[in-house]
């Protein structure tokens, strides 16, 4: 089965009725939660950004409490866990400030976790990625919005 392009099925679309599309879309969000939870965010979270930066940053809050911080190997498996969960949410907002906030706030977790993640290469590695990837964002955003995150990136800054 081949599989049509996205130009394809956007032409397909247009020809549909709202029925029909309502159909489609559930029909669809029953196949996987990422496209479910990505229409949730579509009808309900994404005209209130805040909200869903807050609701995110509760939920990254929440999963550092439940590392089992006996090991680093759970330490580190954990994290990435965490930030795949993270990475998800960004790509649902395709917004460069909630970006940059999510991990802002993951970092400074990171950051502030005991046992202390300097000990540790592989968590040491992902921190520094990360920052990098919150410098190389915060240089395409506006220059107000860069100079606040600045600001808050000073601390991340001194590993």
């Amino acid at each position: 089965m081949k599989t049509a392009s996205i130009k394809e099925i956007k032409e397909e679309l247009k020809f549909r009725k709202p029925e029909e599309l309502t159909e489609l879309l559930l029909r669809l969000s029953k196949f996987k939660k990422e496209n479910k939870e990505l229409l949730n965010y579509l009808l309900y979270e994404s005209q209130n950004e805040t909200a869903f930066i807050n609701g995110v940053k509760e939920e990254i809050n929440d999963q550092f409490k439940l590392i089992n911080t006996n090991s680093y190997y759970f330490i580190k498996k954990s994290v990435r866990k965490i930030l795949r969960r993270v990475k998800t949410y960004i790509r649902y907002s395709k917004n460069k400030e909630t970006e940059v906030d999510l991990l802002i706030f993951f970092c400074t977790k990171l950051k502030e976790m005991e046992p202390p993640i300097k000990a540790n290469v592989s968590l040491s590695n992902i921190y520094l990625r990360q920052i990098e990837i919150i410098k190389k964002t915060i240089s395409s955003l506006h220059e107000d919005l860069q100079f606040d995150y600045q600001i808050e990136m000073e601390d991340l800054n001194h590993f």
